[in-house]
């Protein structure tokens, strides 16, 4: 399994004080099933939550995510800042799921190397 963040969600998670562990806590969560919501299109919405305090208050992020393979953090937001994602963005994350997906192994190392995409150390933690 290997995990990754855009580049915009790494810049979100600084911002927000995400630190890969709370996104490495999250996966395991999806790995055991325990999803928070099933967008469709292998996007899925997971809660993640604020230093010293509960999921519920905390953040949202949009992941593109397959089961054992890949998951890819793409977009993040703290509940009281909005309250969801509309159907416009929901369908360019499932695109962007889509290209990540069919991304071959060496266009993820050129991405990583672009800095389009950062890997997090997910080891072998499945």
């Amino acid at each position: 399994m290997r995990v990754f963040k855009t580049k915009w969600f790494g810049r979100y998670a600084l911002k927000a004080h995400i630190d890969d562990d709370s996104l490495k806590e999250a996966i395991k969560r999806a790995e055991r099933g325990l999803v928070d919501a099933e967008l469709g299109g292998n996007v899925i919405k997971l809660r993640i939550a604020r230093k010293g305090e509960g999921r519920s208050s905390g953040y949202r992020t949009v992941v593109a995510y397959k089961k054992g393979k890949r998951a890819v953090f793409l977009y993040g937001f703290a509940k009281n800042e909005r309250e969801n994602i509309d159907d416009d963005e929901l369908t360019t994350f499932k695109e962007m799921a889509v290209a990540w997906f069919k991304a071959s192994d060496q266009e993820i190392s050129r991405s990583l190397s672009n800095g389009l995409l950062k890997e997090v150390n997910y080891g072998k933690e499945t």
